[in-house]
């Protein structure tokens, strides 16, 4: 079935239309969710959630393509992780100083490879992890972020750039384990 039709079943709420969306693109978004909620079954119910949303809310949008539908959903994915986020933590977060956000093409996120990254993302504090996917991952903008949780600009740039001095800092940890991070 091509995208149009399938928009089209979706659209009249078909029950097999939504079956295969789930199944093209449930573990897409799961590991979308994955990266914003730790404990697994957190993010299986922020997907559950999402898909839910999306199934009800997609007769009233158009979509030009598949990739703007897709877009559209991981929206709504990334905000059903962030309202769960919101239900148990805080993201308020006091500093005397923002630190100007520098980075180069030796960044650790440039380094790594994906699933030596997502390991070590999934230990940052839920604040920082949640800041960085935003960023570096989504492509928010620092105003998006603090937006969409309801923190300042400022407390936004403090968070990436404190996660990424841990990632870093976890970075070099491994080399060092690995005997690469010290010249001989």
């Amino acid at each position: 079935m091509d995208f149009s039709q399938q928009l089209t079943e979706l659209k009249r709420q078909h029950k097999r239309a939504q079956q295969l969306l789930f199944e093209q693109y449930g573990k897409l978004m799961y590991a979308l969710c994955r990266r914003y909620l730790s404990p697994a079954e957190e993010a299986e119910e922020a997907m559950m959630n999402g898909f839910l949303k999306v199934f009800d809310k997609v007769k009233d949008g158009s979509f030009i393509n598949e990739a703007a539908f897709v877009g559209w959903m991981r929206r709504i994915m990334v905000n059903e992780c962030l309202q769960q986020l919101r239900k148990t933590h805080s993201f308020l977060v006091m500093t005397d100083a923002v630190e100007e956000d520098k980075t180069d093409d030796t960044s650790p996120e440039m380094t790594l490879q994906a699933k030596e990254l997502f390991t070590m993302i999934e230990t940052l504090p839920t604040g920082y992890r949640t800041v960085f996917n935003l960023y570096v991952v989504e492509g928010y903008t620092h105003n998006e972020i603090a937006e969409l949780m309801q923190i300042s600009e400022g407390a936004s740039k403090s968070q990436l750039s404190k996660a990424r001095q841990k990632l870093a800092q976890l970075w070099k940890q491994k080399n060092a384990y690995y005997g690469l991070g010290k010249a001989r």
